[in-house]
């Protein structure tokens, strides 16, 4: 089991580094649930399907992060606050490949 370490500045500006597993098949929106970085019910309200933007976020450093698919890159087109940085945090799993991720969850 590998944990990699992520970097989160939450909704209200305060800054987490936390571990997340690489072994359970979570996504970036999982973990911040998981670390109850966000209100309950303002962050993953599709589930993690791609259909809501609850949880965008703002990549903030050069970690390699897998190409936006269709579904995310419409999803994104349709949601407010949206940035050149910004991807939707269900998108992300959990990898030793991004190991140091830096992240701003956007605006609900």
């Amino acid at each position: 089991m590998m944990d990699v370490t992520l970097k989160i500045t939450d909704r209200q500006g305060q800054f987490h580094e936390i571990q997340a597993p690489t072994d359970m098949n979570m996504n970036l929106m999982e973990v911040v649930r998981m670390y109850e970085l966000a209100e309950e019910g303002t962050i993953g309200i599709c589930g993690g399907m791609a259909m809501c933007a609850s949880c965008q976020c703002y990549v903030l450093n050069d970690v390699t992060l897998p190409e936006k698919s269709d579904d995310e890159e419409a999803m994104l087109w349709e949601a407010f606050n949206v940035k050149g940085n910004s991807r939707l945090g269900c998108q992300i799993h959990i990898t030793p490949e991004i190991d140091g991720l830096e992240i701003e969850l956007a605006p609900e």
